[in-house]
């Protein structure tokens, strides 16, 4: 009897482990891709995400890759079922192709790593 009580704590853990896991926001995507993108442009890549959880999420942090890049978090907790936007502006008077990484945690779930990718022109004469 004490065996079986055992083996469904453990799966018991295993499973609620298991939920917890996940991302607690979905993502309409994880990459940005823009091509020829103009010197000096001010441009932002906009994330957009879902709280598919059943009840509100605060975005902790978003922590980029390096100092030429930065990111909006929401001020405000996202309710449950509610959308919201990371938004990331990149030095654009960095000439030449680049990829950054943006890292958005929360304070359920695994942590997400957004990607920026793109080619910056030279300036024009």
């Amino acid at each position: 009897m004490k065996n079986i009580i055992a083996v469904l704590l453990l799966f018991s853990v295993g499973f609620l482990w298991s939920q917890n896991s996940k991302p607690s926001l979905a993502f309409d995507a994880v990459e940005i891709v823009r091509k020829d993108i103009p010197y000096d442009a001010k441009e932002l890549f906009v994330f957009t995400f879902k709280n598919k959880t059943k009840k509100s999420v605060v975005v902790q942090s978003v922590q980029t890759s390096c100092g030429c890049t930065t990111a909006d978090k929401p001020a405000n907790p996202i309710g449950k079922k509610q959308k919201g936007q990371i938004s990331v502006s990149y030095d654009t008077k960095r000439v030449g192709e680049f990829v950054k990484s943006i890292t958005v945690t929360t304070d359920i779930g695994e942590p997400v790593v957004l990607t920026i990718r793109g080619n910056v022109l030279p300036e024009k004469p």
